[in-house]
């Protein structure tokens, strides 16, 4: 179980926080551990994956801390969070694992061609998903969506030059 807080300072994403729990561990006590983290930041409000249906929530509630299940599945989160990486927009803590996990990410193409970006088979990625999240949500980072309402618009203001051929 994993948990992270992070905020955004000057469009840069800094993980302020970072917490994992190994089995064996006890649920309910993890959530109250967490819980108290997420108060002594103020927070009231988090998301995360829908990974055991609605007993996080309801943990959570209970503890008047709102649980909301991510509307990003990890593959995407892992690709948006890439070029916050590599332009060095974000701030990580100093954690081996943490360093170990993302670093241990592989892209694979399906036969369909759609990319999946995931932790190679044996290995973990939760310090990663909960780390990569957290930034993006800070961040205010979501993927840029060109449609063809956009295309035409673009288009009307600021026409393409005649082709030129050679």
């Amino acid at each position: 179980m994993t948990l992270a807080i992070a905020h955004a300072e000057r469009e840069i994403g800094v993980l302020d926080a970072m917490r994992e729990v190994r089995p064996p561990f006890s649920p309910e006590a993890v959530v109250a551990e967490f819980a108290a983290l997420l108060r002594y930041y103020r927070i009231s409000r988090i998301t995360g994956d829908r990974y055991a249906g609605e007993w996080p929530r309801e943990r959570f509630r209970e503890r008047r801390i709102e649980y909301e299940p991510s509307d990003r599945p990890k593959g995407e989160i892992y690709r948006d969070t890439l070029p916050l990486l590599n332009s060095r927009k974000v701030e990580l803590l100093d954690l081996p694992r943490l360093a170990t996990q993302f670093v241990g990410l592989e892209r694979r193409t399906a036969r369909g061609g759609r990319d999946s970006i995931d932790h190679a088979p044996g290995a973990h990625d939760d310090m990663a998903n909960a780390a990569a999240g957290a930034l993006l949500i800070a961040t205010g980072r979501r993927p840029m969506v060109i449609t063809d309402e956009v295309v035409a618009e673009v288009r009307r203001w600021a026409p393409l030059p005649p082709r030129m051929y050679w």
